[in-house]
């Protein structure tokens, strides 16, 4: 296979029609490295948001239980990109979702802007950081793909294109990111938890690299230091050099999922699916943040 075949399977596909396809075949065949990070990115963004951050700091999940909460995060919707939407595990999983978020007061506006995240960020990390850029019909698929998950989450008011995906999130962004004691533990107990995969030594230096891989809007939501020049250019050059050094690379033959991935640690035995994720007690709920527009959505399993 030529490195740029699996790239004209794609656009023979419809975006709309073989969404689910498309998506798999870029998330595990095109970028699995690269969607891994970015979608890293993705939920981490969603902490500089006051009533998501403080939320998330008040259950403990992302402060005491971080690499858990990681590992059941990325494995819940790895088994619906592997086994799909109709599937028995996709069911099960989506209703592990809704489980969990339904046990706290969770706004509609942050629901759609977390869906919105996993849509945005993944595309601007490939356009500037993998071996090509994502392709429209990738972008337009992922949208696609986003939509639906959003629509069994019984989330209202998905955007319809990619495009109304991104002008959420900036919108969104724009308006509520902010700083935040619960936000800056959290974000804290990220850094920490991604440092902790790496030897001991290298943490301090690690913690500094990803750093200087976020942008302006995040470090001021954190109130971390700005990463002084020559360590942000070194990082991110790293980052696209190994960009480039993949697109040298001959093309993946079997897909790589989520499940795979060396920085899940909690399950080396298996898993159950019906299983993963937290139990929050019925009725318990983390103290409501004030926040415009709360509503509630009604899950759809």
């Amino acid at each position: 296979m030529k490195r740029f075949e699996r790239l004209e399977q794609i656009r023979r596909l419809d975006p709309e029609r073989d969404f689910l396809e498309i998506y798999r075949l870029t998330t595990t065949f095109e970028f699995p490295w690269d969607y891994t990070r970015a979608l890293e990115l993705a939920l981490y963004r969603t902490y500089a948001v006051p009533s998501i951050g403080r939320l998330l700091a008040q259950t403990a999940e992302l402060t005491d239980r971080t690499q858990k909460r990681y590992d059941d995060t990325a494995l819940l919707l790895d088994t619906i990109v592997e086994h799909g939407f109709g599937s028995d595990e996709g069911r099960t999983a989506i209703r592990r979702i809704n489980q969990m978020h339904r046990s706290y007061d969770i706004s509609d506006d942050d629901m759609r802007y977390v869906l919105c995240t996993f849509v945005v960020v993944p595309k601007r990390w490939i356009d500037t950081y993998g071996w090509r850029r994502l392709s429209r019909h990738e972008s337009s698929a992922a949208a696609a793909y986003y939509r639906t998950l959003g629509q069994h989450m019984g989330i209202k008011e998905i955007p319809g294109s990619y495009e109304q995906f991104e002008k959420c999130l900036d919108d969104y962004e724009e308006a509520h990111f902010d700083w935040d004691q619960g936000g800056r533990s959290v974000s804290d107990a990220t850094l920490d938890l991604m440092a902790s995969w790496y030897p001991r030594p290298l943490a301090p230096m690690l913690r500094k690299a990803t750093v200087a891989l976020l942008d302006e809007p995040l470090l001021r939501a954190f109130r971390y230091d700005e990463p002084d020049a020559v360590t942000r250019s070194v990082v991110r050059g790293a980052v696209r050099l190994r960009g480039r050094a993949v697109r040298l690379m001959p093309p993946r033959r079997t897909p790589h999922y989520a499940r795979q991935n060396r920085e899940i640690k909690g399950y080396p035995d298996g898993y159950e699916i019906a299983e993963l994720g937290s139990f929050p007690a019925p009725g318990v709920r983390a103290c409501p943040v004030p926040h415009k527009g709360r509503s509630a959505a009604t899950p759809v399993e």
